[in-house]
């Protein structure tokens, strides 16, 4: 996985993030992919748990980064202003440099701070709320959006939530698939959706 990053066997490919209203794309999502030479396609599944619990992290991440903001830049060459979130963890936030990292990449790629989003799972924002709280504060003050990812599975406390700089919560999408048929999913997605709207977030419904 180490040569994986260095060598540009890992890329990234783009999920759409459509509005519900007219279906017009609002953004897309960063996410990673390895071709790995022999084995072929590596699911992220296998090796995200790898990146995440070593300090490949950190190279990972900028590299994604990277990747995300040249593609930012070449979708504006074209004239198309395209949003992209990029998943960052827990252990980027604990990083003392991360966020000076972070400045440095927007001030040399030039990229619009507007058009990258940054998002962290409600389960690493509680391990360590108030270096994350910090943290956030931080990259909001870049100008840089927040989300929160897999909302409804990390036990955030409204007391937390609230003081949280976040500009979106991302349902878990383990609660959308059978939201039509499931009345205890529907009520937890429609309480997301008021308890965001109330504190002045949108809402992306997972998958």
């Amino acid at each position: 996985f180490a040569k994986a990053i260095r060598d540009g066997s890992l890329a990234l490919v783009y999920q759409p993030k459509l509005r519900v209203s007219d279906l017009a794309l609002v953004g897309v999502e960063a996410l990673s992919r390895w071709m790995h030479p022999v084995k072929g396609p590596i699911a992220p599944f296998e090796f995200l748990p790898l990146a995440e619990t070593t300090e490949l992290i950190h190279p990972f991440t900028d590299l994604v980064l990277k990747n995300a903001t040249a593609q930012i830049a070449s979708w504006l060459a074209a004239g198309h202003a395209v949003p992209v979130a990029v998943n960052i963890s827990a252990n980027n936030l604990l990083d003392p440099l991360f966020v000076e990292k972070l400045r440095a990449l927007l001030v040399r790629t030039g990229v619009p701070v507007r058009l990258l989003e940054l998002e962290v799972t409600e389960s690493a924002v509680m391990r360590y709320p108030d270096v994350m709280h910090r943290r956030l504060e931080e990259i909001r003050a870049l100008g840089v959006k927040m989300s929160i990812d897999d909302f409804g599975t990390g036990y955030a406390s409204l007391a937390y939530l609230k003081h949280l700089p976040v500009d979106a919560l991302k349902i878990d999408k383990l609660f959308i698939p059978n939201v039509d048929a499931d009345a205890g999913d529907r009520l937890i997605v429609r309480s997301s959706i008021q308890l965001a709207h109330g504190f002045g977030m949108t809402v992306v419904a997972e998958g």
